[in-house]
């Protein structure tokens, strides 16, 4: 009977372990609403009866063109805006508990650095406000600039960086945290094709070595199919999720594949649902 109860208990650790695994980058997303008010006192609903599940370890795209509320969408699980209604769960929390127990890291359109920090020293940036030790810090960020091919600028300021390398630093002080969910609000949307491309390999090799769950707000149709597992395409007026879709490319995903049927076949599925709507 105790060898019973041993591997009982056994069981049940393994399964706890478990299912904290795999809930640590759920996102659970339930009947969310949000309406702002202008100046004018007139009401704008931004988002609609939004439902939505993002798996943990999952790479997921929120694609539609402006005015479709998905940087909205984002900012709430990021906790930077309140919904009117409805609720979200964040590795089975609020997102406020989420937000404060650095589970969340947030990539914006711009690098955001600060010209008057190092590259190192803006990694180093949210690692001081947790009052991390100085050289525990610095081993922390040298690592997470390896990471993004960037450990011979460490010592660079912003100015003397190319745009894509500008937001390679950020993705590095986002992740310099140890997130378990990563938000990017269109990051390379402002960058020349090839440098997209070559950092869309670069975000999947991180995530691939991370295993973090990660949520990528693009108008780009082509870069949500390349990059993502599931596409949620959102509507806007209001904004809505109007279909979900999954993306079963092989992966890794490589140059290679945006030349395939298979590829193409993606794209025009997500547009003939956007003709729909």
């Amino acid at each position: 009977m105790e060898r019973i109860a041993i591997r009982d208990r056994l069981n049940m650790a393994v399964a706890t372990q478990y299912y904290a695994d795999h809930e640590e980058g759920r996102i659970s997303i339930e009947n969310l609403n949000m309406v702002y008010e202008t100046d004018k006192g007139d009401k704008v609903t931004a988002l609609t009866d939004v439902n939505l599940e993002i798996e943990s370890g999952s790479f997921v795209s929120l694609l539609g063109p402006s005015g479709c509320g998905k940087t909205t969408l984002l900012r709430i699980i990021a906790d930077l805006i309140t919904p009117t209604s409805g609720s979200v769960s964040v590795g089975g929390m609020s997102p406020t508990q989420a937000r404060m127990a650095r589970k969340l890291g947030m990539v914006f359109q711009s690098a955001v650095l600060y010209d008057w920090r190092s590259v190192l020293k803006n990694v180093e940036m949210p690692l001081e406000i947790m009052h991390l030790p100085k050289g525990e810090r610095r081993d922390r960020a040298e690592h997470m600039l390896e990471m993004v091919g960037l450990k011979d600028f460490a010592h660079r300021y912003p100015y003397e960086l190319s745009g894509g390398m500008q937001q390679r630093v950020s993705i590095a002080r986002a992740l310099a945290v140890n997130p378990g969910i990563l938000l990017m609000d269109e990051p390379f949307s402002a960058l020349d094709e090839f440098t997209r491309e070559k950092l869309h390999d670069d975000l999947l090799g991180i995530w691939k070595e991370n295993k973090m769950t990660i949520v990528f707000v693009t108008h780009n149709i082509s870069e949500s199919v390349y990059l993502s597992d599931k596409v949620v395409v959102m509507s806007p007026h209001p904004g809505r999720v109007s279909a979900v879709l999954d993306i079963s490319l092989n992966r890794p995903r490589c140059a290679q594949m945006r030349e395939t049927e298979e590829y193409y076949d993606y794209i025009a599925e997500i547009r003939s649902d956007f003709e729909g709507v």
